[in-house]
């Protein structure tokens, strides 16, 4: 059994060097490449997919899985070597549905569209975008219909990124927190806006990138490990536990911009940087979900970054960056300027308590798109009245409408936001366990220490990759299964006390 194991490894390992060499064209397309470096890329990365998922799928490994199944299941469910081949089984049986030369396509065309998008958001032409974006529908259905028995055509699309989760469940907790949000945002809403005017005066990129960096690293992300580097849209991507990349952009009249996206981005990077080393080169060495990766980038920008304890903290050194700025700006202005609720049209700055609403719509758009309710010409103008309807806001043009998200411009249209919301759902649930373990972490925050909370979570979360599936996290530092109230709680809690509710 060890011979083999070893030999599923070394397979296992060469098929994620090659993901990893993706990987980093990816990085390199969306930060340095030059313009005229699209249409090779594109070959460059449908190239090595191609390798990478002919590997994966070699009727070899399968029957590795097969001659390892009986010494997995000898073992404790959560060793390492066990771990190993469930997960690795889990991915081989659904790559195995899915043709290399498919796969070859998809990101040939991803690459193509990712570049166009580039051009086509600044420019305001959905009308460019648009066969780019049909062809993008054609292969999301395509894709979901290599899993057949699906009880709604998103749901293997979802599986990907939120693996066990389905149509179903996601709309009842969807539908659940709804209910919540919408007469909290009412209310707050009807109230007169924070002034956040202090925000909007003008900070150079290279001092906004400097603080940022330096905030970034007290709170655990390791530049030793890593980078920072400008993009159109933020993103962290990962090479190895050795080297995390976080990316950020700058609005030189507006602070929050760059330092809340280099939190975010950091809270996904430190959450592969803390998995167990002796998962690398497995399917195990990475973020468990799409919803669990993204409570951790929330869980770090909003519940700690936004917070209370840490603006005591953070601001004094805030200042002394932008003295002219902010020198004559009260701690409790800047607070509630930082957390101001207002309905708007860019989901990437939208506040917490608005925030869901927007990733709620494009959720159904996805549904509704999948379902042939939905054309993607008709998409601009369903995006205008779902705003002016959910949102309370009518977007003025399409680049800050329908072509604000890169997600459905670089990669399949379904699967893609649901993780946002459950990952604000999660953060919360996840926080108020370490505050179970750690009541002491809030005044800590205050004192600039952070060692605490990001302990636990590399020894709850981080260092597990992908062991264990969402759910199953939930109950091993909860007890319980995913749900909203934590995530209501802290809302209202936080909001409450702002708004005077």
């Amino acid at each position: 059994m060890e011979k083999k194991l070893q030999e599923l490894k070394t397979r296992l390992l060469e098929i994620d060097d090659l993901n990893k060499a993706n990987a980093m064209l990816i990085w390199d397309q969306s930060t340095y490449m030059p313009e005229g470096g699209a249409q090779a890329r594109g070959r460059h990365s449908a190239t090595l997919a191609r390798l990478a998922q002919e590997k994966f799928v070699d009727p070899a490994i399968g029957r590795l899985l097969d001659e390892l199944q009986p010494y997995a299941e000898s073992l404790p469910y959560d060793s390492d070597d066990a771990s190993l081949i469930r997960v690795t089984r889990r991915e081989y049986e659904r790559a195995t549905r899915i043709p290399p030369k498919f796969i070859g396509e998809l990101y040939e065309h991803q690459a193509k569209a990712y570049q166009v998008w580039t051009e086509a958001r600044p420019a305001n032409d959905f009308s460019r975008i648009q066969p780019l974006l049909e062809k993008t529908l054609d292969y999301s259905r395509q894709m979901a219909d290599y899993f057949p028995g699906y009880d709604h055509i998103i749901d293997p699309l979802i599986d990907f990124a939120d693996y066990g989760m389905k149509a179903s469940s996601i709309s009842a907790l969807f539908a659940e927190l709804r209910r919540e949000l919408m007469p909290l945002v009412q209310v707050i809403t009807s109230q007169p806006p924070a002034d956040d005017s202090c925000l909007r005066k003008h900070y150079p990129e290279a001092e906004q990138m400097a603080i940022s960096k330096k905030i970034a690293a007290i709170l655990g992300y390791d530049f030793k490990r890593g980078r920072l580097d400008l993009t159109h849209h933020p993103f962290e991507i990962n090479f190895s536990v050795g080297d995390v990349r976080i990316t950020t952009r700058v609005k030189e009249n507006l602070l929050g911009e760059c330092l809340y996206s280099v939190i975010h981005e950091a809270g996904h990077a430190m959450y592969e940087q803390g998995v167990d080393p002796k998962l690398e080169g497995t399917p195990m060495c990475g973020g468990t979900s799409a919803g669990v990766h993204e409570s951790q980038s929330r869980l770090w920008e909003n519940i700690v970054g936004r917070s209370l304890e840490f603006t005591e903290f953070f601001y004094p050194r805030l200042q002394k960056a932008f003295p002219s700025q902010l020198g004559d700006t009260p701690l409790e202005t800047f607070y509630r300027a930082i957390n101001k609720v207002e309905r708007s049209l860019i989901r990437t700055d939208a506040d917490e308590v608005t925030y869901n609403l927007h990733v709620m719509l494009r959720f159904e758009f996805e549904m509704a798109l999948l379902e042939g309710q939905l054309s993607v010409r008709d998409l601009p103008e369903a995006w205008r009245e779902r705003y002016r309807q959910d949102i309370g806001i009518l977007p003025p043009d399409d680049k800050d409408g329908v072509l604000q998200d890169v997600h459905w411009y670089a990669g399949v249209i379904g699967g893609s936001f649901q993780g946002y919301t459950l990952g604000n759902i999660l953060s919360a649930l996840f926080y108020q366990a370490a505050l179970r373990a750690h009541p002491e972490i809030p005044s800590e925050i205050r004192r600039g220490k952070f060692d605490k909370l990001h302990n636990w979570l590399i020894e709850n979360i981080y260092r597990h990759g992908s062991k264990f599936t969402a759910d199953e996290l939930v109950q091993r530092v909860d007890g319980g299964k995913i749900r909203v109230g934590p995530y209501i709680q802290y809302l209202k809690t936080k909001y409450g006390q702002l708004y005077t509710l």
